[in-house]
C-alpha cells in the first residue's frame, strides 16, 4: 500500500512541473513498445487476435514488472519505495500539462486562426487544418474535459483499487486506445480489443469525473442534463465529462470531425451552439483544478482509512 504522502507528493509534482519534458518518460516507452508490436503484427490474418494478445500483454507485463519491482525494494528503507511511487505517480499523471496546453490554444488565436489550429492540432486526434476559430476552442474545451477524466480522475482511480501497479497498467490502457484503438482501415480489428479495454477501464471513472465536475460546479440540477446528453458521443465514456462541461458552460460540444482522413459524424452534446470566450476557458480550468483537488483528497482519505 502507497503511502498518502507519496500521492501528495506526485500530485504537487505535476502541479509544479507537468510533464518532465526532458527526463525519460514511462509512457513514451509504452508508445515503443505499442508500435513495436503493431508494426510487425497488425498484418496478414488474424489481426483482431493479435491485436488482442498486444493489448492484454503489454497490459499484463506492466503490471507485474512495476509489482515485482516494488516487491524487490520492499527490503529497503520504506522511504526508498515511497520515493519510487511519488516519482510513478508524477508520471502518471497529466492534468497540469493538458491545461497548459489549452490555455496556449486559446492564446494562439489571439494571434490568428492559422496559430490556433497549429496549437490545437498538438492535443487532438482529428484534422485541425479546416477549423473555424469557434470549433478550435471547442475541441480544446472537450479535450480538457475528457483528459480530466484520462489525465487524472482514472489513474488515481486505478491507483486506489490497485496501487502504482494498477496507475501504471491503466497508463498502457489508455494509451493503446490512444495510438491504435480507432475504428479506421488500419485499426478496426487491430485495434478493437484495446479499443475496449479502455471502455471498460473508463467507465466508473468517466461517471466519476462528470460527478466531481458538478460537484465542483455547486450546480447539482446539472446531472439531468448529464445523463441525457452523456450519451450522445461515439465512445460510452467521454461524453460524460464533456455533457458535464457542457452544462456548466451552457454551450455545445460534439458534431462532425475528421480523423485520419475519414469524416465521424459525432452527435452534439447540449444545444447553445454560442460563441466560447476565454473566459469560458479560465472558468474550465477552474472547474477542473477543483475535481482533481477533490479526487486526491478522496483517494488519500481511502489509503488512509485502508491502512
Amino acid at each position: 500500500m502507497t503511502n498518502p504522502i507519496a500521492l501528495l507528493v506526485g500530485w504537487v509534482l505535476d502541479l509544479i512541473f507537468g510533464d518532465p519534458q526532458r527526463l525519460p518518460h514511462p509512457i513514451v516507452w509504452f508508445g515503443k513498445a505499442i508500435a513495436f508490436c503493431e508494426h510487425r503484427m497488425n498484418k496478414g490474418a488474424h489481426r483482431k487476435i493479435k491485436g488482442a494478445v498486444t493489448a492484454v500483454g503489454l497490459i499484463v507485463c506492466v503490471f507485474i514488472a512495476i509489482w515485482l519491482l516494488r516487491y524487490y525494494l520492499l527490503h529497503l528503507p520504506s522511504y526508498i519505495i515511497h520515493i519510487l511511487d511519488a516519482i510513478l505517480i508524477f508520471y502518471c499523471l497529466a492534468g497540469t500539462t493538458l491545461i497548459h496546453e489549452v490555455r496556449e490554444v486559446f492564446l494562439a488565436l489571439d494571434c490568428s486562426l492559422e496559430a490556433g489550429r497549429a496549437q490545437v492540432a498538438r492535443i487532438v486526434g482529428r484534422d485541425t487544418s479546416e477549423l473555424s476559430a469557434q470549433e478550435v476552442r471547442t475541441a480544446a474545451l472537450e479535450t480538457l474535459a475528457e483528459n480530466l477524466s484520462d489525465g487524472v480522475i482514472a489513474p488515481l482511480f486505478w491507483f486506489a483499487l490497485l496501487g502504482v501497479p494498477g496507475m501504471l497498467a491503466y497508463k498502457m490502457v489508455n494509451t493503446l486506445d490512444s495510438m491504435i484503438g480507432y475504428k479506421t482501415a488500419r485499426y478496426k480489428d487491430f485495434g478493437c480489443w484495446s479499443a475496449h479495454i479502455d471502455d471498460i477501464a473508463n467507465y466508473i471513472p468517466a461517471r466519476l469525473t462528470a460527478l466531481l465536475m458538478i460537484i465542483a460546479s455547486g450546480r447539482l440540477k446539472l446531472l439531468g442534463f448529464v445523463w441525457r446528453n452523456g450519451r450522445n458521443h461515439a465512445s460510452p465514456n467521454s461524453g460524460y465529462p464533456e455533457a458535464a462541461l457542457a452544462g456548466i458552460l451552457d454551450c455545445r460540444f460534439g458534431g462532425p470531425h475528421y480523423y485520419f482522413g475519414e469524416l465521424f459524424d459525432k452527435p452534439y452534446i447540449g444545444e447553445n451552439d454560442r460563441e466560447l470566450t476565454t473566459a469560458d476557458m479560465k472558468k474550465a480550468v477552474r472547474i477542473n483544478r477543483t475535481a482533481e483537488v477533490m479526487m486526491v483528497v478522496l483517494v488519500g482519505l481511502c489509503i488512509g482509512v485502508c491502512q
